[in-house]
This record gives C-alpha cells, structure tokens and sequence, in this order.
C-alpha cells in the first residue's frame, strides 16, 4: 500500500481546480461560446468533486457477500448515491449546454456576432 496522496483528494483537488477555471472562463470572457465552454467545464469540475465525496479509499461496492462482512461495510464500503447523481448531473449539464449553444446560433444568426457587448441593448 502506498503512503502517498489518497485518490479522494487528488480527485478533490482536481474538481477544484477545474471549477475555478471555469468559473474564470465564464466571468472574463465576451464571448458567448467560451462562456458556454467555461461552463461545460466548471460543470465537470463539479461532477469530479461529487463522485470524490462518495470514494473511499482502499473502499469496495457496497454487496455484502464474502469479499465485504456486515460488520465492515460502514468502512470499506463506498457510497453508490454521488455517482448516481453524477449521472443524473452530466445529462442535465449536457442539456443545458445543448440549449445554451442552440441560444448562441440564435444570437448569431441576429446579431452576426457572438460578442456579449452587441447584445447589450436588447430587451428581455
């Protein structure tokens, strides 16, 4: 067994840090398509960190049988719910991102530019 980092905080860590970028990505740019791609990627950084909530290290699925005891389930066990909801949470992001970029070929086919600052005085 190796003393190093655990896998949770390296995938914590990774969630993090790709949340961050994208949040800056969405915030600094003017352009709507790197806005939605910032997005896509502050929505993976976010998957990342739920399913690192749910991993143990050292950890197992949760079927009791002979390679799993009642009695170390609590321990070894990993949680299976994160993942489920990661699941549930890429499709809603692939979604989302589906409408976010069928808004953009919209907005281009108005305005002929992608550039928040063309758009600044429409109404909505």
């Amino acid at each position: 067994m190796s003393t190093g980092i655990p896998v949770s905080t390296i995938l914590l860590i990774t969630g993090f840090c790709l949340s961050l970028i994208g949040l800056w990505g969405m915030l600094t740019h003017r352009n709507i398509l790197r806005m939605i791609i910032g997005f896509a990627v502050f929505d993976t950084g976010l998957h990342i960190v739920m399913v690192a909530t749910g991993y143990i290290t050292g950890g197992t699925a949760p079927i009791i049988d002979a390679a799993l005891s009642k009695s170390s389930a609590a321990h070894r066990a990993i949680d299976p719910i994160p993942s489920a909801l990661v699941v549930t949470a890429i499709v809603i992001g692939l979604s989302v991102t589906a409408v976010m970029l069928s808004f953009a070929i919209r907005l281009y086919a108005a305005k002929r530019t992608l550039s928040i600052d063309a758009f600044t005085e429409s109404k909505w």
